[in-house]
Protein backbone atom coordinates (compact mmCIF):
# COMPACT_ATOMS: atom_id res chain seq x y z
CA UNK A 1 0.00 0.00 0.00
CA UNK A 2 2.60 2.37 0.24
CA UNK A 3 2.54 2.96 -3.19
CA UNK A 4 -0.46 5.42 -2.30
CA UNK A 5 1.42 7.70 0.31
CA UNK A 6 3.41 10.17 -2.39
CA UNK A 7 5.17 13.05 -1.05
CA UNK A 8 2.93 16.72 -1.92
CA UNK A 9 4.30 19.86 -1.63
CA UNK A 10 5.03 21.48 1.27
CA UNK A 11 5.03 24.79 3.11
CA UNK A 12 7.72 25.57 5.53
CA UNK A 13 6.85 26.92 8.55
CA UNK A 14 10.59 28.65 9.31
CA UNK A 15 9.42 26.71 12.66
CA UNK A 16 13.09 25.63 14.81
CA UNK A 17 13.54 22.09 14.77
CA UNK A 18 13.24 21.03 18.17
CA UNK A 19 14.28 17.73 17.93
CA UNK A 20 17.65 18.53 16.11
CA UNK A 21 19.66 18.07 19.18
CA UNK A 22 19.01 14.19 18.80
CA UNK A 23 22.40 12.57 17.72
CA UNK A 24 21.50 9.62 16.35
CA UNK A 25 20.36 7.85 13.21
CA UNK A 26 16.36 8.37 13.05
CA UNK A 27 15.41 6.80 10.28
CA UNK A 28 14.21 3.56 10.13
CA UNK A 29 16.55 1.07 9.41
CA UNK A 30 15.56 -2.19 7.53
CA UNK A 31 17.56 -5.13 9.07
CA UNK A 32 19.38 -8.35 7.17
CA UNK A 33 17.45 -10.98 7.16
CA UNK A 34 19.47 -14.53 7.25
CA UNK A 35 17.84 -16.74 5.14
CA UNK A 36 17.86 -19.42 7.20
CA UNK A 37 14.82 -17.70 9.66
CA UNK A 38 12.60 -20.42 10.02
CA UNK A 39 9.62 -17.84 10.06
CA UNK A 40 10.67 -16.95 6.38
CA UNK A 41 8.46 -20.33 5.15
CA UNK A 42 5.69 -19.47 7.04
CA UNK A 43 5.60 -16.37 5.57
CA UNK A 44 5.05 -18.29 1.85
CA UNK A 45 2.54 -20.53 3.55
CA UNK A 46 0.45 -17.95 4.56
CA UNK A 47 1.00 -15.29 1.94
CA UNK A 48 2.34 -12.59 4.01
CA UNK A 49 4.63 -10.25 2.16
CA UNK A 50 8.29 -11.19 3.71
CA UNK A 51 8.93 -6.71 3.58
CA UNK A 52 7.09 -4.00 3.78
CA UNK A 53 8.39 -0.84 1.06
CA UNK A 54 8.99 2.14 3.55
CA UNK A 55 7.97 5.59 1.50
CA UNK A 56 11.00 8.15 0.41
CA UNK A 57 12.62 9.32 3.57
CA UNK A 58 11.19 12.80 2.53
CA UNK A 59 7.36 11.34 3.71
CA UNK A 60 5.55 11.80 7.21
CA UNK A 61 2.48 10.19 8.91
CA UNK A 62 1.28 14.28 7.12
CA UNK A 63 1.14 12.12 3.51
CA UNK A 64 -1.02 9.52 5.51
CA UNK A 65 -3.17 10.97 7.12
CA UNK A 66 -3.80 13.33 4.13
CA UNK A 67 -4.52 11.12 1.52
CA UNK A 68 -7.17 9.13 3.83
CA UNK A 69 -9.03 12.04 4.29
CA UNK A 70 -9.23 12.74 0.48
CA UNK A 71 -9.49 8.89 0.10
CA UNK A 72 -12.02 8.42 2.57
CA UNK A 73 -14.00 11.69 2.64
CA UNK A 74 -17.49 11.46 3.42
CA UNK A 75 -16.85 7.84 5.55
CA UNK A 76 -17.24 8.12 9.34
CA UNK A 77 -13.76 7.91 10.81
CA UNK A 78 -15.15 7.65 14.86
CA UNK A 79 -18.49 7.03 16.55
CA UNK A 80 -19.01 7.80 20.03
CA UNK A 81 -21.74 7.67 22.01
CA UNK A 82 -24.15 8.04 19.14
CA UNK A 83 -22.00 10.66 17.43
CA UNK A 84 -19.89 10.71 14.22
CA UNK A 85 -17.15 12.36 12.72
CA UNK A 86 -16.56 11.70 8.88
CA UNK A 87 -12.61 11.99 7.69
CA UNK A 88 -13.59 14.97 6.30
CA UNK A 89 -14.78 16.60 9.15
CA UNK A 90 -11.32 15.37 11.33
CA UNK A 91 -9.11 16.78 7.97
CA UNK A 92 -11.07 20.18 8.93
CA UNK A 93 -10.92 19.56 12.62
CA UNK A 94 -7.61 18.66 13.20
CA UNK A 95 -5.95 21.52 11.09
CA UNK A 96 -8.40 23.60 12.93
CA UNK A 97 -6.57 22.64 16.12
CA UNK A 98 -2.73 22.71 14.45
CA UNK A 99 -3.33 26.09 13.59
CA UNK A 100 -4.63 26.82 16.83
CA UNK A 101 -1.49 25.40 18.05
CA UNK A 102 0.62 27.29 16.01
CA UNK A 103 -0.83 30.16 16.99
CA UNK A 104 0.39 30.31 20.71
CA UNK A 105 3.73 30.35 19.32
CA UNK A 106 4.58 26.58 19.63
CA UNK A 107 6.81 25.24 16.91
CA UNK A 108 7.94 21.72 15.60
CA UNK A 109 9.55 19.85 18.03
CA UNK A 110 7.67 21.17 20.90
CA UNK A 111 6.03 18.62 23.04
CA UNK A 112 2.20 18.51 23.42
CA UNK A 113 0.18 16.52 25.73
CA UNK A 114 -3.47 14.63 25.54
CA UNK A 115 -4.98 13.33 28.80
CA UNK A 116 -8.40 11.98 27.74
CA UNK A 117 -10.81 9.06 27.47
CA UNK A 118 -11.65 7.42 24.23
CA UNK A 119 -14.27 10.20 23.07
CA UNK A 120 -14.52 12.38 19.44
CA UNK A 121 -12.17 14.39 21.33
CA UNK A 122 -8.83 12.55 21.06
CA UNK A 123 -8.27 11.70 17.26
CA UNK A 124 -9.14 15.35 16.79
CA UNK A 125 -6.03 16.56 19.23
CA UNK A 126 -3.91 13.62 18.07
CA UNK A 127 -4.01 14.69 14.69
CA UNK A 128 -3.93 17.92 15.17
CA UNK A 129 -0.72 17.91 17.11
CA UNK A 130 1.25 15.89 14.78
CA UNK A 131 0.02 17.39 12.01
CA UNK A 132 1.15 21.08 13.59
CA UNK A 133 4.57 19.52 13.62
CA UNK A 134 4.24 18.94 17.31
CA UNK A 135 5.17 15.52 19.53
CA UNK A 136 2.29 13.70 20.52
CA UNK A 137 2.85 12.92 24.64
CA UNK A 138 -0.26 10.53 25.54
CA UNK A 139 -1.14 10.83 29.28
CA UNK A 140 -3.23 8.18 31.03
CA UNK A 141 -6.11 10.38 32.30
CA UNK A 142 -6.25 7.65 35.49
CA UNK A 143 -3.12 9.58 36.63
CA UNK A 144 -2.49 10.55 40.08
CA UNK A 145 -1.10 14.02 40.46
CA UNK A 146 1.87 12.78 41.25
CA UNK A 147 2.54 10.15 38.50
CA UNK A 148 1.20 13.17 36.06
CA UNK A 149 3.89 15.34 37.85
CA UNK A 150 6.35 13.24 36.33
CA UNK A 151 5.22 12.74 32.58
CA UNK A 152 4.57 16.26 32.31
CA UNK A 153 8.01 17.30 33.57
CA UNK A 154 10.29 14.69 31.95
CA UNK A 155 8.31 15.07 28.82
CA UNK A 156 8.85 18.98 29.05
CA UNK A 157 5.41 19.48 27.46
CA UNK A 158 4.14 22.71 26.52
CA UNK A 159 0.84 22.38 26.70
CA UNK A 160 -2.06 19.51 27.62
CA UNK A 161 -5.61 18.54 26.20
CA UNK A 162 -7.27 17.37 29.64
CA UNK A 163 -10.73 16.22 29.85
CA UNK A 164 -12.60 18.21 32.90
CA UNK A 165 -12.79 15.20 34.76
CA UNK A 166 -9.87 15.06 35.27
CA UNK A 167 -8.98 18.42 35.67
CA UNK A 168 -8.68 18.42 39.43
CA UNK A 169 -5.89 16.03 38.82
CA UNK A 170 -3.63 18.84 37.03
CA UNK A 171 -4.22 21.11 39.34
CA UNK A 172 -3.06 19.30 42.31
CA UNK A 173 0.00 18.41 40.30
CA UNK A 174 2.98 20.10 42.17
CA UNK A 175 5.54 19.72 39.42
CA UNK A 176 3.38 20.63 36.18
CA UNK A 177 6.65 21.25 34.15
CA UNK A 178 7.32 23.51 30.90
CA UNK A 179 3.09 23.44 30.17
CA UNK A 180 2.22 27.09 29.72
CA UNK A 181 -1.22 26.64 28.02
CA UNK A 182 -3.86 24.26 29.53
CA UNK A 183 -7.07 22.83 27.15
CA UNK A 184 -10.07 21.84 28.65
CA UNK A 185 -12.25 19.47 26.88
CA UNK A 186 -16.27 18.58 28.29
CA UNK A 187 -17.07 15.03 27.62
CA UNK A 188 -20.40 16.33 25.18
CA UNK A 189 -18.20 19.09 23.18
CA UNK A 190 -17.70 17.22 20.20
CA UNK A 191 -21.75 15.36 20.54
CA UNK A 192 -23.76 18.15 19.18
CA UNK A 193 -25.49 20.94 21.16
CA UNK A 194 -28.24 19.85 22.41
CA UNK A 195 -26.84 16.08 23.24
CA UNK A 196 -23.99 17.49 24.34
CA UNK A 197 -25.50 19.83 26.84
CA UNK A 198 -27.13 16.94 28.49
CA UNK A 199 -23.99 14.26 28.16
CA UNK A 200 -22.20 17.38 30.28
CA UNK A 201 -24.87 18.17 32.64
CA UNK A 202 -25.04 14.71 33.56
CA UNK A 203 -21.82 14.14 33.88
CA UNK A 204 -21.71 16.95 36.34
CA UNK A 205 -24.56 16.67 38.47
CA UNK A 206 -26.10 13.68 38.17
CA UNK A 207 -23.50 11.08 37.95
CA UNK A 208 -20.88 13.57 39.74
CA UNK A 209 -17.76 12.42 37.59
CA UNK A 210 -16.31 15.86 38.20
CA UNK A 211 -14.89 17.25 40.98
CA UNK A 212 -14.49 20.84 41.62
CA UNK A 213 -11.38 22.06 40.15
CA UNK A 214 -9.88 26.30 39.62
CA UNK A 215 -7.95 26.80 36.46
CA UNK A 216 -7.99 30.26 35.61
CA UNK A 217 -5.39 30.15 32.78
CA UNK A 218 -6.87 27.50 31.28
CA UNK A 219 -8.85 27.84 27.67
CA UNK A 220 -12.19 25.68 26.95
CA UNK A 221 -11.79 22.86 23.81
CA UNK A 222 -14.67 24.77 21.93
CA UNK A 223 -12.48 27.89 22.03
CA UNK A 224 -9.35 26.35 20.55
CA UNK A 225 -11.35 24.71 17.71
CA UNK A 226 -12.55 27.87 16.42
CA UNK A 227 -10.42 30.39 17.43
CA UNK A 228 -8.07 30.18 14.30
CA UNK A 229 -9.00 29.54 10.90
CA UNK A 230 -8.12 25.93 9.26
CA UNK A 231 -6.68 28.28 6.44
CA UNK A 232 -4.07 30.06 8.71
CA UNK A 233 -2.22 25.86 9.20
CA UNK A 234 1.00 25.98 8.14
CA UNK A 235 1.78 22.63 6.93
CA UNK A 236 5.16 21.75 8.47
CA UNK A 237 8.34 20.11 6.64
CA UNK A 238 8.33 16.62 7.93
CA UNK A 239 10.27 13.21 7.38
CA UNK A 240 10.37 9.67 8.74
CA UNK A 241 13.20 11.19 11.51
CA UNK A 242 11.46 13.40 12.81
CA UNK A 243 9.57 12.30 16.18
CA UNK A 244 5.93 11.97 16.53
CA UNK A 245 4.95 10.34 19.52
CA UNK A 246 6.36 10.04 23.01
CA UNK A 247 5.07 6.77 24.44
CA UNK A 248 5.19 6.71 27.79
CA UNK A 249 6.70 3.06 29.52
CA UNK A 250 8.75 1.31 31.95
CA UNK A 251 10.79 0.09 29.27
CA UNK A 252 12.91 -2.50 30.40
CA UNK A 253 13.43 -1.40 34.23
CA UNK A 254 12.38 1.56 36.35
CA UNK A 255 10.29 4.41 36.59
CA UNK A 256 8.22 5.61 33.26
CA UNK A 257 10.28 6.65 30.47
CA UNK A 258 9.33 8.22 27.03
CA UNK A 259 10.17 6.06 24.31
CA UNK A 260 10.54 8.44 21.43
CA UNK A 261 8.60 6.98 18.12
CA UNK A 262 9.15 8.61 14.53
CA UNK A 263 7.14 9.03 12.10
CA UNK A 264 9.11 6.32 10.47
CA UNK A 265 8.15 3.87 13.11
CA UNK A 266 4.62 4.31 13.13
CA UNK A 267 4.53 4.28 9.18
CA UNK A 268 6.58 0.91 9.48
CA UNK A 269 4.17 -0.45 11.40
CA UNK A 270 1.36 0.77 10.04
CA UNK A 271 2.83 -1.20 7.12
CA UNK A 272 3.56 -4.24 8.82
CA UNK A 273 0.07 -4.34 10.28
CA UNK A 274 -1.54 -4.17 6.62
CA UNK A 275 0.86 -6.99 5.41
CA UNK A 276 -0.72 -9.29 7.92
CA UNK A 277 -4.42 -8.09 7.31
CA UNK A 278 -3.88 -7.83 3.72
CA UNK A 279 -2.48 -11.52 3.97
CA UNK A 280 -6.10 -12.48 4.88
CA UNK A 281 -8.78 -9.47 4.20
CA UNK A 282 -7.19 -7.53 0.68
CA UNK A 283 -10.40 -7.30 -0.88
CA UNK A 284 -12.61 -8.36 2.28
CA UNK A 285 -12.34 -4.72 4.25
CA UNK A 286 -15.10 -3.02 3.20
CA UNK A 287 -15.94 0.37 3.73
CA UNK A 288 -18.68 0.03 6.01
CA UNK A 289 -16.29 -1.60 8.54
CA UNK A 290 -16.69 -0.63 12.16
CA UNK A 291 -13.26 -1.50 14.50
CA UNK A 292 -13.87 -1.74 18.22
CA UNK A 293 -12.25 0.50 20.16
CA UNK A 294 -12.64 -0.25 23.55
CA UNK A 295 -8.78 -0.39 24.65
CA UNK A 296 -7.79 3.66 25.55
CA UNK A 297 -6.22 5.14 22.74
CA UNK A 298 -3.20 6.09 25.20
CA UNK A 299 -2.07 2.66 25.13
CA UNK A 300 0.15 2.31 22.37
CA UNK A 301 -1.60 -1.43 21.37
CA UNK A 302 -4.75 0.70 20.94
CA UNK A 303 -2.54 3.48 19.59
CA UNK A 304 -1.63 1.43 16.65
CA UNK A 305 -4.76 -0.87 15.94
CA UNK A 306 -7.19 1.05 16.96
CA UNK A 307 -5.76 4.84 15.89
CA UNK A 308 -3.31 4.60 12.97
CA UNK A 309 -3.91 1.72 11.23
CA UNK A 310 -8.25 1.93 11.67
CA UNK A 311 -7.82 5.25 9.77
CA UNK A 312 -4.72 4.00 7.52
CA UNK A 313 -7.34 1.20 6.41
CA UNK A 314 -10.20 3.63 6.38
CA UNK A 315 -12.05 1.80 9.25
CA UNK A 316 -14.89 3.50 11.61
CA UNK A 317 -13.29 3.40 14.92
CA UNK A 318 -16.39 3.02 17.39
CA UNK A 319 -15.34 4.59 20.32
CA UNK A 320 -15.89 3.38 23.95
CA UNK A 321 -14.71 5.78 26.77
CA UNK A 322 -16.01 3.37 29.58
CA UNK A 323 -15.17 -0.37 28.62
CA UNK A 324 -15.38 -1.12 32.53
CA UNK A 325 -19.41 -0.98 32.05
CA UNK A 326 -19.52 -4.11 29.99
CA UNK A 327 -23.56 -3.59 29.66
CA UNK A 328 -23.20 -0.68 27.76
CA UNK A 329 -19.93 -1.62 25.98
CA UNK A 330 -22.48 -4.97 24.62
CA UNK A 331 -25.35 -2.62 24.02
CA UNK A 332 -22.94 -0.38 21.52
CA UNK A 333 -21.44 -3.74 20.07
CA UNK A 334 -24.94 -4.84 19.17
CA UNK A 335 -25.94 -1.68 17.64
CA UNK A 336 -22.74 -1.46 15.53
CA UNK A 337 -21.54 -4.96 14.83
CA UNK A 338 -18.21 -4.44 15.11
CA UNK A 339 -15.60 -6.66 12.25
CA UNK A 340 -12.60 -6.09 13.77
CA UNK A 341 -12.35 -6.67 18.04
CA UNK A 342 -8.92 -5.66 19.27
CA UNK A 343 -8.70 -6.18 22.94
CA UNK A 344 -6.68 -7.64 26.12
CA UNK A 345 -7.53 -10.74 27.78
CA UNK A 346 -9.85 -8.89 30.51
CA UNK A 347 -11.58 -7.66 27.97
CA UNK A 348 -12.38 -10.81 26.25
CA UNK A 349 -12.93 -12.55 29.70
CA UNK A 350 -15.49 -10.03 30.97
CA UNK A 351 -17.19 -10.38 27.95
CA UNK A 352 -17.73 -14.26 27.23
CA UNK A 353 -19.09 -14.35 31.37
CA UNK A 354 -22.00 -12.10 30.60
CA UNK A 355 -25.00 -13.49 28.60
CA UNK A 356 -25.90 -10.46 26.85
CA UNK A 357 -22.71 -11.16 24.64
CA UNK A 358 -23.34 -15.07 23.24
CA UNK A 359 -26.69 -12.83 22.32
CA UNK A 360 -24.93 -10.79 20.02
CA UNK A 361 -25.13 -11.23 16.04
CA UNK A 362 -21.50 -12.12 15.31
CA UNK A 363 -22.05 -12.40 11.09
CA UNK A 364 -19.99 -9.05 10.60
CA UNK A 365 -16.86 -9.91 12.25
CA UNK A 366 -13.94 -10.87 10.68
CA UNK A 367 -11.28 -11.07 13.21
CA UNK A 368 -10.85 -11.10 17.14
CA UNK A 369 -7.02 -9.42 18.00
CA UNK A 370 -5.40 -9.80 21.53
CA UNK A 371 -2.29 -7.93 22.72
CA UNK A 372 -1.30 -6.21 25.64
CA UNK A 373 -1.17 -9.23 27.85
CA UNK A 374 -1.46 -12.92 27.34
CA UNK A 375 -4.59 -14.40 26.54
CA UNK A 376 -5.35 -17.21 28.50
CA UNK A 377 -6.88 -20.69 26.41
CA UNK A 378 -9.36 -21.00 28.74
CA UNK A 379 -10.98 -17.52 27.60
CA UNK A 380 -9.64 -17.72 24.13
CA UNK A 381 -11.80 -21.22 24.09
CA UNK A 382 -14.41 -19.83 25.52
CA UNK A 383 -14.82 -16.74 22.69
CA UNK A 384 -14.29 -19.38 19.77
CA UNK A 385 -17.22 -20.80 21.49
CA UNK A 386 -19.21 -17.61 21.30
CA UNK A 387 -18.54 -15.83 18.32
CA UNK A 388 -17.15 -19.07 16.16
CA UNK A 389 -13.52 -17.24 15.07
CA UNK A 390 -10.11 -17.78 17.38
CA UNK A 391 -8.48 -15.29 18.95
CA UNK A 392 -5.31 -13.97 17.08
CA UNK A 393 -2.68 -13.08 19.06
CA UNK A 394 0.47 -10.93 18.68
CA UNK A 395 3.21 -9.29 20.99
CA UNK A 396 5.25 -5.66 20.74
CA UNK A 397 6.47 -3.43 23.34
CA UNK A 398 6.14 0.75 23.67
CA UNK A 399 9.41 0.69 22.44
CA UNK A 400 8.18 -1.09 19.09
CA UNK A 401 5.41 1.20 18.22
CA UNK A 402 4.26 -1.81 18.89
CA UNK A 403 3.81 -5.13 17.28
CA UNK A 404 6.63 -7.11 16.85
CA UNK A 405 5.48 -10.66 15.88
CA UNK A 406 2.15 -11.62 15.24
CA UNK A 407 0.17 -14.74 14.58
CA UNK A 408 -1.42 -15.49 11.08
CA UNK A 409 -5.25 -13.94 10.49
CA UNK A 410 -6.29 -17.06 9.19
CA UNK A 411 -5.47 -19.72 12.03
CA UNK A 412 -8.34 -22.35 12.63
CA UNK A 413 -7.46 -21.87 16.39
CA UNK A 414 -5.98 -20.40 18.83
CA UNK A 415 -2.10 -21.14 19.59
CA UNK A 416 -1.30 -20.03 22.71
CA UNK A 417 1.93 -18.48 21.01
CA UNK A 418 2.82 -14.62 19.97
CA UNK A 419 3.39 -16.23 16.50
CA UNK A 420 6.24 -15.47 14.21
CA UNK A 421 7.76 -12.07 13.42
CA UNK A 422 6.58 -8.87 11.31
CA UNK A 423 7.18 -8.11 7.95
CA UNK A 424 11.23 -6.41 7.73
CA UNK A 425 11.63 -7.83 11.46
CA UNK A 426 14.56 -9.96 12.36
CA UNK A 427 13.99 -11.58 15.90
CA UNK A 428 16.55 -13.17 18.00
CA UNK A 429 17.16 -15.22 21.25
CA UNK A 430 20.16 -14.55 23.11
CA UNK A 431 21.65 -15.93 26.66
CA UNK A 432 23.23 -13.83 29.26
CA UNK A 433 26.19 -13.68 27.45
CA UNK A 434 24.23 -12.35 24.05
CA UNK A 435 25.15 -15.28 22.21
CA UNK A 436 22.58 -16.95 20.20
CA UNK A 437 20.42 -20.03 21.51
CA UNK A 438 19.07 -23.04 19.67
CA UNK A 439 16.27 -23.59 18.33
CA UNK A 440 13.82 -24.87 20.72
CA UNK A 441 16.30 -23.28 23.59
CA UNK A 442 15.23 -20.49 25.68
CA UNK A 443 16.35 -16.73 25.10
CA UNK A 444 15.95 -13.10 25.51
CA UNK A 445 13.56 -11.92 23.16
CA UNK A 446 15.43 -9.39 20.88
CA UNK A 447 14.29 -7.39 17.97
CA UNK A 448 15.27 -5.39 15.35
CA UNK A 449 13.43 -3.32 12.72
CA UNK A 450 12.02 -0.22 11.51
CA UNK A 451 9.30 0.16 14.39
CA UNK A 452 11.82 0.04 16.80
CA UNK A 453 12.08 3.01 18.61
CA UNK A 454 14.79 6.08 18.10
CA UNK A 455 15.74 5.56 21.95
CA UNK A 456 14.15 7.08 25.58
CA UNK A 457 13.75 11.19 26.10
CA UNK A 458 16.51 12.41 28.07
CA UNK A 459 18.07 9.03 28.56
CA UNK A 460 20.74 8.26 26.56
CA UNK A 461 22.49 5.54 28.89
CA UNK A 462 19.46 3.73 29.34
CA UNK A 463 18.84 3.79 25.71
CA UNK A 464 22.32 2.14 25.33
CA UNK A 465 21.38 -0.46 27.58
CA UNK A 466 18.85 -1.48 25.93
CA UNK A 467 20.05 -2.77 22.71
CA UNK A 468 22.57 -5.49 22.23
CA UNK A 469 26.07 -4.53 20.93
CA UNK A 470 24.73 -5.44 17.27
CA UNK A 471 21.65 -3.37 17.64
CA UNK A 472 19.12 -5.46 18.89
CA UNK A 473 16.34 -3.85 21.44
CA UNK A 474 16.15 -6.33 24.54
CA UNK A 475 12.77 -6.94 25.14
CA UNK A 476 13.58 -8.48 28.64
CA UNK A 477 11.03 -11.39 27.82
CA UNK A 478 12.36 -15.06 27.88
CA UNK A 479 10.63 -16.53 24.88
CA UNK A 480 11.11 -20.25 22.90
CA UNK A 481 11.24 -20.43 19.12
CA UNK A 482 10.28 -24.10 17.57
CA UNK A 483 10.89 -24.61 13.83
CA UNK A 484 8.38 -22.90 12.11
CA UNK A 485 9.62 -19.62 13.57
CA UNK A 486 6.38 -19.64 16.01
CA UNK A 487 7.67 -17.58 19.44
CA UNK A 488 5.91 -18.89 22.59
CA UNK A 489 6.97 -16.81 25.99
CA UNK A 490 7.88 -18.79 29.21
CA UNK A 491 9.27 -16.16 31.27
CA UNK A 492 9.96 -12.85 31.82
CA UNK A 493 13.78 -11.41 32.73
CA UNK A 494 12.98 -8.49 34.00
CA UNK A 495 10.71 -7.82 37.15
CA UNK A 496 7.97 -6.25 35.83
CA UNK A 497 4.17 -6.48 36.67
CA UNK A 498 1.72 -7.08 33.78
CA UNK A 499 -1.61 -5.42 34.80
CA UNK A 500 -4.32 -5.85 32.26
CA UNK A 501 -1.67 -5.14 29.42
CA UNK A 502 -0.10 -2.39 31.06
CA UNK A 503 3.37 -2.08 32.25
CA UNK A 504 4.10 -1.91 36.31
CA UNK A 505 6.95 -1.90 37.91
CA UNK A 506 7.93 -2.58 41.26
CA UNK A 507 10.03 0.14 42.23
CA UNK A 508 7.99 3.40 41.33
CA UNK A 509 5.25 1.11 43.68
CA UNK A 510 7.93 0.94 46.35
CA UNK A 511 8.62 4.69 46.13
CA UNK A 512 5.07 5.56 46.25
CA UNK A 513 4.06 3.37 49.43
CA UNK A 514 7.95 3.96 50.74
CA UNK A 515 6.26 7.72 51.41
CA UNK A 516 3.87 6.32 54.12
CA UNK A 517 5.56 7.56 57.66
CA UNK A 518 4.34 3.46 58.56
CA UNK A 519 6.28 1.73 56.07
CA UNK A 520 9.83 1.69 56.72
CA UNK A 521 10.85 -0.21 53.64
CA UNK A 522 9.09 -2.65 50.83
CA UNK A 523 9.03 -4.82 48.15
CA UNK A 524 6.75 -5.37 45.36
CA UNK A 525 5.72 -7.97 42.80
CA UNK A 526 3.05 -9.02 40.98
CA UNK A 527 0.78 -12.24 41.50
CA UNK A 528 -1.57 -14.28 39.42
CA UNK A 529 -4.70 -13.07 39.06
CA UNK A 530 -7.40 -14.81 36.70
CA UNK A 531 -9.34 -11.59 35.56
CA UNK A 532 -6.29 -8.77 35.04
CA UNK A 533 -3.46 -11.43 34.58
CA UNK A 534 -0.98 -10.34 37.58
CA UNK A 535 -1.50 -7.29 40.05
CA UNK A 536 0.95 -5.93 42.60
CA UNK A 537 1.32 -7.52 46.38
CA UNK A 538 3.67 -5.35 48.79
CA UNK A 539 5.75 -6.71 51.56
CA UNK A 540 6.09 -4.29 53.78
CA UNK A 541 8.11 -3.58 57.37
CA UNK A 542 6.44 -1.67 58.79
CA UNK A 543 6.95 1.10 61.44
CA UNK A 544 4.09 2.24 64.03
CA UNK A 545 0.33 0.41 63.91
CA UNK A 546 -0.41 1.37 60.27
CA UNK A 547 -2.87 -1.36 59.31
CA UNK A 548 -3.34 -3.41 55.89
CA UNK A 549 -6.17 -0.98 54.86
CA UNK A 550 -4.30 2.53 55.92
CA UNK A 551 -1.60 1.44 53.14
CA UNK A 552 -4.56 -0.05 50.49
CA UNK A 553 -5.96 3.42 50.81
CA UNK A 554 -2.56 5.41 50.60
CA UNK A 555 -2.02 3.43 47.41
CA UNK A 556 -5.18 4.82 45.68
CA UNK A 557 -3.56 8.03 46.73
CA UNK A 558 -0.30 7.65 44.93
CA UNK A 559 -0.82 5.54 42.21
CA UNK A 560 -3.44 4.71 39.06
CA UNK A 561 -5.78 1.75 39.45
CA UNK A 562 -3.46 -0.91 37.78
CA UNK A 563 -0.82 0.31 39.75
CA UNK A 564 -1.70 0.30 43.19
CA UNK A 565 -0.99 -2.60 45.45
CA UNK A 566 -4.70 -5.27 45.76
CA UNK A 567 -2.79 -6.90 48.69
CA UNK A 568 0.24 -6.41 51.72
CA UNK A 569 2.15 -8.77 53.61
CA UNK A 570 3.82 -7.45 56.70
CA UNK A 571 7.30 -9.04 57.65
CA UNK A 572 9.87 -8.23 59.55
CA UNK A 573 12.80 -7.80 56.75
CA UNK A 574 13.15 -7.86 53.70
CA UNK A 575 15.24 -10.29 51.82
CA UNK A 576 18.35 -8.68 50.09
CA UNK A 577 21.77 -8.92 48.26
CA UNK A 578 24.75 -7.98 49.90
CA UNK A 579 24.86 -4.63 48.53
CA UNK A 580 21.36 -3.96 50.31
CA UNK A 581 19.07 -4.66 46.87
CA UNK A 582 15.96 -6.16 47.27
CA UNK A 583 15.45 -9.58 45.71
CA UNK A 584 12.40 -9.99 44.40
CA UNK A 585 13.07 -13.33 43.28
CA UNK A 586 12.65 -14.68 46.93
CA UNK A 587 9.69 -12.36 47.60
CA UNK A 588 8.40 -14.85 44.86
CA UNK A 589 9.49 -17.76 46.49
CA UNK A 590 7.61 -16.55 49.60
CA UNK A 591 4.64 -16.34 47.62
CA UNK A 592 5.24 -19.91 46.09
CA UNK A 593 5.76 -18.75 42.59
CA UNK A 594 9.42 -19.36 42.11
Amino acid sequence: MTDNINKETTNDSGAKDAQSTIETNTFPTMPTIASDRPWLNAYERYNIDATIDMPDDSTSLLEVFERNFSRYGQKPAYICMGASISFKQLDLYSRQIASYLQSLGLVKGDKVGAMMPNILQYPIVMLGIIRAGMVLVNVNPLYTSRELSHQLHDSGAKALFIVENFAKTYEEAEDKGQVKHVIVCKLGDMLGTVKGTVVNLVARHVKKMIPSYSLPESTSFKHALNAVSASEYKRPDMNLSDVALLQYTGGTTGVAKGAMLSHGNLIANMLQISALMDSAFEDDIEATDVLLTALPLYHVFSFMVCGMYSMYQGCAGLLIPNPRDLDGLIKEMGKYKPAFIPAVNTLFNGLVHKDSFADLDFSNLKASIGGGMSVLPSVAKEWHKITGLPIVEGYGLSETSPVVAFNPMTIAEFTGKIGIPASSTDVILIDDDENEVALGDRGEICVKGPQVMIGYQNRPEETAESFTVNGYLKTGDIGIMDEKGFIKIVDRKKDMILVSGFNVYPNEIEEAMSEHPGVVECGAIGIPNDDRGEEPKIFVVKKGNVTEQELLDFGKKQLTGYKRPRHVQFVDELPKSNVGKILRKELRKMEGLE
